[in-house]
């Protein structure tokens, strides 16, 4: 594995775990009723290759299902991104 390859590798990782942390702590914050995390916060995240760890984490705590917005466009980033780096892999772009 080469350097880009594993640079790559932790920030994807990082950004994921961040998408996954930021949806259960707003879910605490929304079950106690304090100050809540702007939305735009989990599409930044999700738009900067955490889309698969806000999705994991909508569902693990069970927040922002009833969203539509959430629903469509979360795991719609997560496929178009998938799409583009298996195009990246296979050299077709």
């Amino acid at each position: 594995m080469n350097i880009i390859t594993a640079a790559v590798l932790v920030y994807l990782s990082a950004v994921n775990i961040t998408g996954f942390i930021i949806m259960g702590v707003d879910k605490s914050k929304a079950i106690k009723q304090k100050w809540r995390i702007p939305e735009k916060m989990f599409f930044i995240v999700s738009l900067a290759g955490g889309s698969a760890g806000t999705l994991v984490g909508m569902y693990t705590f069970h927040h922002k299902t009833k969203h539509w917005y959430f629903v469509v466009f979360i795991p719609l980033i997560l496929t178009v991104q998938v799409i583009f780096a298996l195009l990246f892999i296979t050299g077709a772009i």
